[in-house]
């Protein structure tokens, strides 16, 4: 795994850790401006990933959205967005969802080999549906994208996928953004459930930023020895 790609998870959450609310409508935790910051994010990396749960509730697009950036990219060799990637534990996909309808760049969908089949009838038509055996691990996925040439991959969500690398210690950089406000509902899910985290009280992640930005603020963490702390 010492080639794997770089690792940046990006999460906007409540006063109180929620990433969403229990109603049907998205809930909107950044801003304008924070959403300008995401996006040169997203520029910079060579992937992005988000669990089929974020797929299916939010339908995102997942694309670089500044013509400038995009322009940029593309005089670098790249596509205008970076690759999408998500993972599905059932096959259960829209083909007509946005993550796969928008953009002209690859789509991956990793799955494990018990629904592969399922999941080509499903969206084979406009994504490379990948079989990662039993189990889609991070591990599998980093090896995979790496062999693909991803270096640098942006997690979006969910939590659980959040949760999946911070507790297989495979995540580099969080960059953690606070809404000023509460959801207070715990049926509305949250930045990651339960884990064995390797930081803990006995070995703290490093704060490298905090920045407010309008009216919200976030906090860059830095989560091994490869993140950038300048």
């Amino acid at each position: 795994m010492t080639a794997r790609p770089y690792v940046l998870l990006s999460c906007a959450m409540s006063i109180d850790g929620y990433i969403d609310d229990a109603t049907a409508e998205r809930l909107l935790l950044s801003n304008d401006a924070d959403l300008d910051r995401i996006d040169a994010v997203r520029s910079a990396c060579d992937a992005i990933l988000v669990g089929a749960a974020t797929v299916r509730r939010d339908d995102p697009r997942l694309l670089v959205r500044s013509d400038r950036r995009r322009a940029e990219r593309v005089a670098r060799g790249l596509p205008p967005s970076p690759v999408k990637v998500t993972v599905t534990g059932s096959g259960d996909l829209d083909p007509a969802a946005r993550f796969f309808t928008l953009g002209d760049g690859a789509k991956l969908v990793y799955c494990p080999s018990g629904v592969a089949e399922k999941t080509r009838e499903q969206v084979g038509g406009v994504a490379t549906v990948i079989d990662a055996g039993t189990q889609v691990t991070p591990e599998a996925l980093l090896t995979d994208l790496a062999g693909r040439g991803v270096r640098r991959l942006m997690v979006e969500g969910g939590g659980r996928v959040h949760c999946q690398f911070l507790t297989a210690g495979l995540a580099d950089e969080l960059h953690l953004v606070v809404a000023p406000f509460f959801v207070g509902d715990r049926r509305a899910p949250r930045f990651v459930g339960d884990g064995r985290f390797p930081w803990h009280p006995g070995r703290r992640a490093q704060v490298v930023e905090v920045r407010q930005i309008g009216d919200v603020v976030l906090t860059r963490y830095a989560l091994s020895d490869r993140c950038d702390t300048a």
